[in-house]
């Protein structure tokens, strides 16, 4: 049995997203942007949580597709406070919707998103060496810089742990067998 970073714990659904999906370095725009958009949903919650519910995101919210998304209103947004499927707040529900709007007017304005996230972080993997942090001043910029364009539940914390989902950042542990796998 390989040995692995300890937070999966002896979850089936949680060792499978750390061994396939977690820390693996993602460049393509609209799936980086649905991860953050389920980390915001995340706040305050588990990540079991979430990865539960993560098909029945997907069906509300369309594949999460920008474009589509950010055509919701009023009755999208009543119809998914009734999906028992997703977490229902309200907040994170209409944040969602306006983050698909920012996500397009960066696009609108020539800023791909994969771009500026992976240009912010130097163009490659950060591998973490120390403690792992709840955020870092990385975390703290690109927050700065998606809420100067409009984007809601991306403070600092949720950022670092979307940047550790999406491979900006390697904090795999030492002895984690998908530690080296993503070096570059």
């Amino acid at each position: 049995m390989p040995q692995r970073c300890a937070w999966p714990g002896a979850d089936s659904m949680m060792l499978a997203y750390h061994d396939e999906e977690w820390g693996v370095p993602e460049y393509d725009s609209r799936a980086l942007w649905e991860k953050l958009m389920l980390d915001g949903f995340q706040a305050g919650l588990s990540w079991s949580t979430i990865l539960k519910k993560r098909d029945a995101f997907r069906e509300a919210f369309q594949g999460f597709e920008p474009t589509v998304v950010a055509q919701f209103g009023g009755e999208d947004v009543e119809r998914l406070m009734q999906n028992a499927g997703i977490v229902r707040a309200r907040a994170k529900i209409e944040a969602t919707i306006g983050n698909a709007r920012a996500y397009l007017k960066m696009q609108a304005a020539g800023e791909d998103f994969s771009q500026f996230v992976w240009s912010m972080a130097g163009g490659k993997p950060i591998h973490n060496t120390g403690t792992v942090p709840a955020q870092t001043p990385l975390s703290e910029e690109i927050s700065a810089a998606l809420k100067k364009r409009g984007y809601k539940f991306v403070g600092p914390v949720i950022v670092y742990a979307w940047m550790q989902a999406v491979g900006i950042v390697n904090d795999h542990a030492p002895e984690c067998f998908r530690r080296n796998i993503h070096q570059n």
